[in-house]
């Protein structure tokens, strides 16, 4: 579904003064909405971090370590949690 189509199926609650008070969506758009609202924070980030790489002179200089390097680490502390 997409987010177009979610909003489409927006349902009003209202007052009793005909004020729009809450909204009531089918699951399918809602998570449709979510997977839209996670994908652009993710994007969000992703151009933040770009813009901070580029900022620091590239991934060493900004102290980024490679996943390589670190992925046994990242592997063991999963396994003690």
């Amino acid at each position: 579904m997409t987010n177009a189509e979610a909003l489409k199926k927006v349902q009003y609650v209202m007052d009793s003064d005909g004020r729009q008070t809450a909204v009531l969506l089918e699951i399918q758009a809602w998570e449709s909405l979510l997977q839209w609202m996670e994908a652009t924070l993710d994007a969000q980030a992703a151009v933040k971090a770009l813009s901070e790489l580029r900022a620091a002179g590239g991934p060493q200089k900004a102290g980024w370590l490679a996943w390589d390097d670190v992925r046994e680490e990242w592997d063991d502390e999963e396994t003690a949690g």
